[in-house]
């Protein structure tokens, strides 16, 4: 039987015992002289029945304290600080539905603590025990030397770790209790468990600000001391650059670079300058640099419109000291084509694909060596390797049995490296490099998705799939089975592409949305262990 936030809760409890030893020493004591109403108190013991809450005024050498068939539903927190010097407290022939976790705080002198709860037979739950116990219910009773908690079913889960690690931190004493689950620790002794045999540690993404305008692509990066993101709005035209607010905790706008029809605002860092590529359907791709002196952006260069006609991804990188970037073309008569820095601008280095129709390339490293990836809409994922005789790219094969696919992205785990390959119809797949080949390893139900997003934050490894008619899925990468498993849904309306921002200490993953809001999570780390139920 679970237990909510605010402590023991439920319809009526089964029969329970919690006997508690604590060593007596001075205290205050409650100076109220009256017995209250509905209690008989003589000269050290007092005793209510059927009162309809805990008594805030008892004689004060009253010591010992007892309680038949109240009429309240649960013990609150504080419910004893009035009666600091009290050394017996008991509970019999009541219906409690919660006991709060602090509901014996303030009784430093209590030596034997007994609640006998069961059932009323019409209840039909005679057989119905406890299975988890409110954190921190014996907090404050440092002394203790004997707990009995028999006659119970508990589970011992993440909201049970609390009383595991009390119990390695304390000098009572409990009689030997078997867990009733979960199935892995099911008939085990709770004394035999560890903190460390629990894992309480998991983690998801909260919403945490909501931008109010469309956009297809978002880049953060890092400039100068600073961070920043990037989003291209194909509708308004414009790369909307934002900045992390450090006082007010919020993403605010930066500036924007005006362009038409804008489906990549690609950042490049080179020698602590700025470059921004401005991928357009129409007019031309371009080149911006960011003016520190004036504090804005200026166009540089145009690229050639002959070889980028209907741009759909750029990828950055460097190879041996060397910075450069790739622009996949989309267009029937256009050639996906890389481009190098030669110190005053970018020139065109290598056309790698004529008229394939490229959808995206990915920059990745594959045995020490760099390679490129082209998917397009006209044949499989092709697999380019680096010739630095011929300081070119090579192709060297291509994934086969993998045709429609419109992106593929890498990620390490543990030294081993795998792809995500999107596909807008049928299934989104993982692959794992295993030498000399990709091999499949996982695969997606994916109706509507253009993007699936592997992303890295510390020590957790996910991978997103966003669908044009579905939630967004968010799979979390298991250790033990070697593969991905469900973690959480976002919704986002069509989302496009994701990053990650690291600030202040915090994690961010910003989501572009090419229908509706663009959005932005934060990651945040949660104990269960520390969670109230």
């Amino acid at each position: 039987m679970g237990l909510s936030d605010r402590g023991w809760r439920g319809r009526t409890l089964p029969f329970l015992v919690i006997a508690v030893s604590v060593i007596s020493a001075d205290g205050l004591r409650v100076r109220q002289p009256r017995c209250p109403f509905g209690c008989t108190c003589t000269k050290d013991n007092a005793l209510c029945e059927n009162v309809r809450s805990v008594p805030h005024t008892f004689p004060p050498d009253v010591v010992s304290l007892s309680f038949v068939k109240t009429g309240f539903s649960g013990i609150t927190g504080g419910s004893f600080v009035h009666t600091p010097v009290l050394q017996l407290l008991l509970f019999t022939g009541n219906s409690f539905d919660f006991i709060d976790e602090d509901a014996f705080m303030g009784l430093p002198h209590l030596e034997y603590l007994y609640v006998f709860i069961h059932f009323q037979p019409k209840e039909s739950l005679a057989y119905n025990n406890l299975e988890t116990l409110p954190r921190d219910v014996f907090s404050g009773m440092e002394a203790l030397t004997k707990v009995d908690l028999r006659g119970n079913n508990l589970i011992c889960d993440c909201k049970l770790k609390w009383l595991v690690e009390w119990m390695h931190h304390t000098n009572a004493t409990l009689d030997e209790i078997y867990c009733s689950g979960p199935p892995s620790y099911q008939g085990k002794r709770l004394n035999d468990l560890l903190p460390h045999s629990f894992d309480c540690i998991t983690s998801e993404f909260a919403s945490y600000q909501s931008l109010k305008f469309e956009s297809i692509s978002v880049e953060a990066f890092t400039f100068g001391m600073d961070q920043y993101v990037v989003f291209a709005q194909p509708f308004a035209g414009t790369c909307n650059f934002l900045e992390w607010d450090h006082v007010e905790m919020t993403f605010r706008t930066y500036d924007t670079i005006e362009s038409t029809s804008t489906v990549v605002c690609k950042p490049m860092v080179i020698d602590n300058h700025l470059f921004v590529i401005v991928a357009q359907l129409f007019g031309g791709s371009h080149i911006y640099k960011r003016d520190v002196s004036a504090n804005k952006f200026i166009k540089i260069q145009d690229i050639d419109i002959l070889k980028i006609r209907k741009p759909n991804d750029i990828e950055t990188f460097m190879i041996e000291g060397e910075s450069y970037f790739v622009i996949a073309d989309s267009s029937k008569a256009g050639s996906t084509t890389v481009y190098k820095w030669n110190g005053n601008g970018f020139y065109s280095h290598q056309s790698l694909h004529h008229w394939y129709r490229d959808t995206d390339v990915e920059y990745l490293v594959i045995s020490n060596k760099a390679h490129l990836i082209l998917s397009s809409s006209s044949q499989r994922p092709v697999i380019y390797q680096w010739n630095r005789s011929q300081n070119q790219f090579e192709r060297r094969t291509d994934i086969p049995d993998m045709e429609d696919v419109f992106s593929v992205k890498h990620f390490h785990v543990k030294g081993e490296l795998f792809i995500c390959l999107t596909r807008f119809i049928g299934d989104s797949k993982v692959m794992r490099w295993d030498g000399a080949m990709f091999k499949e390893l996982q695969t997606f139900p994916s109706r509507g998705s253009m993007v699936f997003q592997p992303v890295s934050i510390g020590k957790w490894q996910y991978a997103i799939l966003g669908s044009d008619y579905s939630l967004t899925q968010v799979y979390q990468w298991d250790a033990k089975k070697g593969q991905f498993v469900p973690s959480q849904e976002l919704n986002i309306q069509a989302p496009r592409s994701f990053s990650v921002l690291f600030v202040d200490s915090r994690v961010f993953l910003l989501a572009s949305s090419f229908k509706g809001k663009t959005q932005i999570y934060e990651h945040l780390i949660i104990d269960l262990s520390n969670s109230t139920f």
